[in-house]
């Protein structure tokens, strides 16, 4: 149940994370939390949509591996796309904040231990 419960919270954070980058980037609620001018929201935007729906795609699978009846397969589509968090999560922490590692990857790393408990 506990990792039903954090599988469900990554998928709600990065379809939150989709509405950020994709709709909310130049607005005034996006800018804030990414600490943007609106000239830099401007420059980005394309590549955040895009790395928008990178996050949904992630959000879909943790969604899917909470839906699928076999819970064989959903293990396995847990571990997948946790796995994929994770690594995303580190890269992001490496290259963008380190705020990203404790927002996105600790997560997905509890995820991925209770998945192998």
């Amino acid at each position: 149940m506990i990792l039903k419960i954090i599988l469900g919270f990554i998928s709600l954070q990065h379809f939150g994370f989709l509405i950020l980058e994709m709709f909310l980037w130049q607005r005034p609620l996006g800018r804030k939390v990414f600490a943007m001018t609106q000239q830099q929201a401007q420059a980005t935007a394309v590549l955040a949509g895009n790395q928008g729906l990178y996050n949904g795609f992630l959000a879909a699978g943790m969604l899917w591996s909470l839906l699928y009846p076999d819970p064989a397969v959903a293990l396995q589509l847990a571990v997948f796309f946790s796995s994929c968090v994770l690594i995303a999560g580190i890269y992001g922490a490496y290259s963008v904040s380190r705020r990203i590692l404790f927002v996105q990857a600790v997560p997905a790393l509890i995820a991925l231990i209770l998945c192998f408990l």
